[in-house]
């Protein structure tokens, strides 16, 4: 999951100073402090939105409108701090404050396409209501930017990969890397559709639940949800919810909390059903198994599958509150889960024996790009370094739990990124190597991989290969 890679996700928020209201918008001003927090605490947006945003006393349209401003700054950070540096004489003297409300303006004028009048004067009062005496400032700055933003992003996007990068808020190395990986015309997409607003998909629990159940309460409530496919075939148990706000009604806010369904975009959801085969496996190793939604998905699938759960489900994170979180949401969830381990996959040997598995399933730590919809802010915190040393790990993992995978049993790696490097490559250097040597690439729901694509409306970027341990 996401949070394997960037930031700290917190439950609580921070015990910092109110904002004078001054004449901002409640939007504008619930935003700003929604970026405070962000950055005090370096939360994930989502996160901070859920417990600040989502559940504040605005209206409906404020709340969207919120949101849209929070998520949009929080993407195109690092553009707007280049167009803010560019136009301020001190810009290293700038307090957080008044850069955060100066980003909103900027991202309204550069990215939305605000009336000038509206998001000069808003801006304005944003700044008034955390420097008063800054007011002045942000007045001339932002004036700047209306005058220039015609000319944005500032050179021939089609010929100059810096203004490129600058139309879709990436950063330049980033771009160039996407471009070399997907090829120019996916990678632009990719970095457009990334922009956009993630859909909603919700999983059936089949220990608890089943798709008519899920069905009819969505009727019920007059909501509307869509079976999810993939290359023409549904994926089990996934469905697309319409409307976000959906979440909010009762009946589905207790088929959350009853453990029913699962919040879980369909990529997870299609690399989730891919890992079991017709045969059940009589023994199972997942790693990486972070908040548990795999588990989750996985064990539903056995009992839709199987019949059953799986019996010898074995769990593996590197970190004892995940372990724990776990364990909670696996009995919220009614999932069977044999062991639950704390360790070190890259030092597998030290804890699990000698024994062996049907089937091992590495839900790899990674960059991440697949789920910038959701996650907005790795794009900025990444660095070409950190692509090397996830690629570097992905392959140690994979090292690591080949001596564990029963001869003829499917060692399942996952990431949810675009990189070739995280992804092909680490598949090419695992074949290639000593431990992988036994080891040959089998179909994967169908196909030699799953890689899932961004497209409108579409799943994240997941990526997924079965390895089969010849005997």
């Amino acid at each position: 999951m996401p949070e394997k890679r960037f930031g700290k996700p917190q439950n609580d928020r921070p015990q910092t100073k109110k904002f004078g209201r001054g004449k901002a918008s409640p939007a504008r001003l619930e935003a700003l402090a929604a970026l405070r927090e962000i950055r005090e605490k370096d939360a994930y947006a989502q996160d901070v939105l859920e417990h600040s945003v989502d559940v504040s006393s605005m209206s409906s349209e404020d709340r969207a409108f919120a949101t849209k401003l929070v998520l949009g700054v929080v993407s195109c950070s690092g553009t707007l701090d280049e167009v803010l540096n560019q136009l301020l004489d001190k810009p290293d003297q700038m307090s957080a404050d008044v850069r955060d409300a100066l980003r909103i303006s900027a991202y309204e004028l550069l990215f939305l396409d605000k009336s000038p009048h509206a998001a000069v004067d808003q801006g304005v009062e944003l700044v008034r209501s955390v420097t008063p005496a800054a007011a002045g400032l942000a007045n001339a700055v932002l004036r700047k930017i209306v005058r220039i933003r015609s000319g944005f992003p500032f050179g021939d996007p089609h010929t100059d990969l810096r203004a490129l990068a600058r139309l879709y808020a990436f950063p330049e190395w980033l771009a160039k890397l996407l471009i070399a990986d997907l090829g120019p015309n996916e990678a632009i997409e990719f970095m457009r559709l990334s922009n956009e607003q993630a859909p909603l998909f919700v999983g059936v629990n089949t220990i608890r639940c089943s798709d008519t159940i899920l069905q009819n309460t969505f009727h019920r409530l007059d909501e509307t949800i869509d079976q999810v496919y993939f290359n023409g075939n549904p994926i089990p148990g996934c469905y697309r919810v319409a409307d976000t706000r959906a979440l909010l009604l009762r009946g589905v806010k207790r088929m959350l909390t009853s453990g029913r369904i699962v919040v879980s975009d369909a990529a997870s959801q299609l690399v989730a059903s891919s890992v079991l085969g017709e045969n059940e496996p009589q023994s199972f190793l997942e790693i990486g198994a972070g908040r548990a939604t795999k588990t989750i998905l996985l064990q539903s699938n056995a009992m839709r599958r199987y019949g059953h759960q799986l019996e010898n489900y074995t769990t593996v994170d590197n970190r004892h509150f995940k372990t724990k979180l776990l364990r909670e949401r696996i009995a919220q969830y009614g999932v069977e889960v044999k062991d639950a381990l704390t360790a070190d996959a890259l030092h597998l040997k030290d804890f699990l024996d000698e024994k062996q598995y049907d089937t091992i399933f590495i839900d790899a730590p990674c960059s991440g790009l697949g789920t910038l919809r959701r996650h907005p802010e790795i794009r900025w915190k990444i660095t070409p370094q950190d692509i090397k040393t996830y690629a570097s790990t992905q392959l140690d993992m994979l090292k690591s739990a080949a001596p564990f995978v029963a001869d003829g049993g499917s060692l399942v790696y996952a990431t949810c990124t675009v990189t070739h490097a995280e992804n092909n490559g680490v598949v090419k250097a695992f074949l290639e190597s000593e431990e992988g040597a036994n080891f040959s690439l089998a179909p994967i729901n169908g196909a030699s991989c799953i890689a899932t694509r961004l497209t409108q409306g579409s799943m994240d970027a997941h990526f997924a290969v079965r390895f089969i341990k010849r005997g």
